[in-house]
């Protein structure tokens, strides 16, 4: 089977969101679940400051370019090619060309896969980071970002916490 790569996408400006959502939909009507894996419209946290009060908002880091992790035939092309509010693929000439490994570090994805040994409901110690020597339990594990989140207690209150699994290990 033919390896998975994520691919860029050009779509009309402020339609990201509705491409995403046709391509999933297409994705679920056509059973391409094993061919075409996740569509992702790249997100960033930026501090506005209005009227003089800081606001935190996301907003899209590539405005008109959606990312799809998909494997490459004549049947995913097609589908993501034609889904509506869709330009293109990004790449000389017709040719998609896939993102390499330096160019997907800075979005977040990562391309190795991580093995751990815990699950949701374990005890973690973290052991690298802002919050090192802090322990908590997992509550949630995401493979697609590599990371697990643990509440902490901060301020008298218990909050989530998103941590790379590289700085975590297991509590014995």
């Amino acid at each position: 089977m033919a390896e998975a790569n994520w691919y860029v996408v050009h779509t009309y400006s402020g339609y990201e969101n509705k491409v995403k959502a046709n391509i999933e939909k297409t994705i679920e009507n056509r059973h391409l679940e094993d061919e075409i894996i996740e569509v992702r419209v790249p997100m960033q946290d930026v501090i506005e400051v209005k009227n003089g009060a800081r606001k935190t908002v996301q907003k899209k880091m590539f405005p008109g370019y959606v990312l799809v992790n998909m494997i490459m035939n004549d049947d995913t092309w097609y589908v993501v090619r034609n889904t509506r509010g869709v330009t293109g693929f990004v790449g000389p000439g017709s040719k998609p060309v896939p993102l390499s490994e330096a160019e997907m570090k800075p979005l977040g994805i990562k391309t190795e896969n991580i093995t751990i040994d815990f699950a949701e409901g374990d005890a973690i110690a973290v052991v690298a980071g802002v919050w090192k020597d802090t322990v908590g339990v997992v509550q949630r594990i995401d493979f697609g970002k590599q990371t697990a989140t643990i509440n902490v207690e901060l301020f008298g209150r218990e909050t989530p916490v998103e941590i790379s699994f590289a700085e975590v290990r297991k509590m014995h």
